[in-house]
This record gives C-alpha cells, sequence and structure tokens, in this order.
C-alpha cells in the first residue's frame, strides 16, 4: 500500500484542482479502508464544478468531488464480515444514521442524516483511499469489472426509478425522458424487466442514436423544436398508439416532467429523477382527475444487489457506455469535467459516461 495520498478538491465554481492528501487512517469497526481505482464522472460532479451547486447543496469549503467508485479492499475494521483484503467491490456513496424511522421502514435514502460521497459539506471518492463502511462495499463477482463496478452507481439510480418508483412491469409500454446516461440505463433496465416497448425523447440525434445500440428495444424521439409539452405528449401518444403505461423523467425539465404526465395512462405512475428548478408549473389536473400518480425518485435505496445480477448476468450492458478514459492527474481529470460539461470529448464523440482511472 502506497503511503501518500492525492484527490481532486472543489473549492466553488470554476475551481478545482488536485491536491496531496493526508491518509484517511486505519478503518475504524464496521468500516474498510479502499484503494480506489475507478471514479465516474457524473453530471451533478460538473454542477459542483462548474457551477459551485446543485440542488440546493452549496460548496462552501473545499471538498473532494465524485461519488461513483470502485476499488480493492486494503484493511478491515474489526467486526467486518463478508468481505477480505483484496476483494474487488464497488462503493455504494451513501450512508444513512441508521436508526431514524425512515432507515428502520427500510427507505434510507431518504434519511435527513445521510452523508453522501461528493455532495457538500461531504468528501467524495475521487481520491487514492478512502474509508467506507463495510456494508455499503458490494464484492464483485468476477466476471464485473471495476469500471463496471462504477456504473453501477448511475444504474442504481435509474432501477430504483424503474423498479420503485414507476413500478416498470413485464409488457409495460414505458416512456423514457432523456438521453443522458440515466435515461440510456432506464432504457436498458425496462428491457430488462420485460417491458413492451420503450420510447426515449430527447433533443440529441446523435445520442438518441447511440442509445438505440445500447438497448435495441428502445425506440426514439427528437421532441426538439416539437412546441408546447401538449404537442410532444400528443407525438408520444401517437407513436404508442395510445398513453404510456408509465413513464421516467431523467432531465429535470418543467416541460419535460408535463409531457411525461400528459402522456401517462390514467392511473399511471411518472417517476422524476432528474433535478431541475427548485418550483415549476405542471398540469396537476391530470394527476387529480386521472389518478397519474407524479413520484419523487431520489437516489436509491436496496438497489445494488439488483444492479450487480443484472451486470453480472448480462441483462443490461453498461460497459458499453463508457465513452471516454482519462488518467488521474490534474490536467487529465480537468479535461474530462470540461468535455462532459461541454458534451463532446477532445475526439469529437459526444461524452456518454466519462472515466477516471487512479493509478
Amino acid at each position: 500500500m502506497a503511503d501518500t495520498n492525492k484527490g481532486m478538491i472543489v473549492r466553488g465554481k470554476d475551481d478545482m484542482s488536485m491536491e496531496d492528501l493526508p491518509m484517511p487512517g486505519a478503518p475504524q469497526a464496521g468500516e474498510c479502508l479502499i484503494r480506489v481505482k475507478e471514479v465516474g464522472i457524473c453530471g451533478s460532479d460538473v454542477h459542483f464544478y462548474k457551477n459551485g451547486s446543485v440542488g440546493g447543496y452549496d460548496v462552501k469549503s473545499p471538498m473532494i468531488i465524485g461519488h461513483e467508485g470502485a476499488g480493492i479492499v486494503e484493511q478491515l475494521g474489526e467486526g467486518v464480515t463478508g468481505l477480505k483484503v483484496g476483494d474487488r467491490v464497488a462503493l455504494e456513496p451513501a450512508v444513512p444514521c441508521g436508526h431514524c424511522a425512515l432507515c428502520k421502514s427500510g427507505r434510507y435514502n431518504l434519511c435527513p442524516e445521510i452523508k453522501c460521497f461528493g455532495t457538500p459539506p461531504n468528501n467524495g471518492c475521487m481520491t487514492r483511499y478512502v474509508r467506507h463502511p463495510a456494508s455499503m462495499c458490494f464484492k464483485l463477482p468476477d466476471n464485473v469489472s471495476l469500471e463496471e463496478g462504477v456504473m453501477i452507481e448511475p444504474l442504481a439510480v435509474a432501477a430504483y426509478a424503474c423498479i420503485n418508483r414507476a413500478e416498470v412491469k413485464e409488457g409495460d409500454n414505458v416512456l423514457v425522458f432523456g438521453d443522458g446516461p440515466i435515461g440510456t440505463m432506464s432504457a436498458m433496465v425496462a428491457s430488462a424487466l420485460g417491458a413492451n416497448r420503450i420510447l426515449v425523447c430527447g433533443h440529441h440525434t446523435d445520442k438518441l442514436e447511440g442509445i438505440v445500440e445500447d438497448c435495441p428495444k428502445a425506440e426514439i424521439l427528437n421532441v426538439k423544436g416539437a412546441g408546447d409539452f401538449n404537442s410532444v405528449a400528443d407525438r408520444i401518444k401517437s407513436v404508442f398508439q395510445g398513453p404510456a403505461d408509465c413513464a421516467v423523467d431523467t432531465t429535470g425539465a418543467q416541460d419535460a416532467v408535463s409531457a411525461c404526465i400528459r402522456a401517462t395512462q390514467s392511473g399511471g405512475k411518472v417517476a422524476m429523477v432528474g433535478i431541475g428548478k427548485v418550483q415549476m408549473e405542471l398540469p396537476v389536473i391530470d394527476s387529480i382527475v386521472r389518478e397519474v400518480d407524479v413520484r419523487g425518485s431520489f437516489r436509491f435505496c436496496h438497489t445494488y444487489p439488483t444492479c450487480i445480477d443484472m451486470i453480472s448476468s448480462g441483462k443490461v450492458n453498461v460497459k458499453q457506455l463508457i465513452t471516454h478514459r482519462y488518467h488521474f492527474n490534474n490536467d487529465d481529470v480537468l479535461q474530462a469535467f470540461e468535455d462532459c460539461s461541454k458534451g463532446v470529448g477532445k475526439d469529437g464523440r459526444f461524452t456518454n459516461k466519462c472515466m477516471i482511472d487512479i493509478d
């Protein structure tokens, strides 16, 4: 084990650099010391870098960025069972208190005291070493790579939205809004769950065409310039020859959420994953007179094992979503964030998932 640690520190808007850091120290009871090997860049990470805030979470003090990580167990704290030194693990980033009513009810993602990697003021995992609760370190099967281990986090967001909030069922016609990684993976999960048809709406033709390559069952619809949300909903219903059974919005855009509500059948469910404005104007009359349930979908809970099984069994192929890889040095990481912000790499290809290889 190396005796030096480095991490990518964000201080505020457009202010981020790599720094030498102290080692985390020996793991405490119930913890593991993890040698982080791969970290993904999420849209929220880019927002913290470019804007200094996301969804009301403001960077007020220096913070290690990153929440999508996988690595190797270096040390075990007292009482840890089920893991051993050398195991490859995916890191579930959010640590709940475990004692409140929400934790005890099983909805630990809503714990008011939850601490998540890379969400102010909590340090993230774009660093060589982290200590993490063993209960949030999930051993990877031999046929699942560390890069795929990183992808479990965004896959879990999509899986929780589809399974727990939109309640996608076999034979459903599923509407997905958003042509980014979460939208793509929502389509993949819906396909794995046995959806009859999956329609993905977005504004970028190249990304939409890429989704069909990643999820052959998906149909696509470019709604850029298609008019107001009523017009978009009409186009969606025309494709399905009727309303969708359920919908997942990954954009957080008011018109997208509105179109999802209007295009979903009476008694159906709309899962809101994307984080947009604090306040929106939505067609709530549909929720009232058609009983369309509009549900928030925040992170995930008890979802990692399901996602590991989906990847290991071949039901979803997340590795093909990794479009760009970068080394763990200041210039490369900053370039990665700039590429993600622009949506296009220096090679001219659009960025889907960018991965940092921590040596």
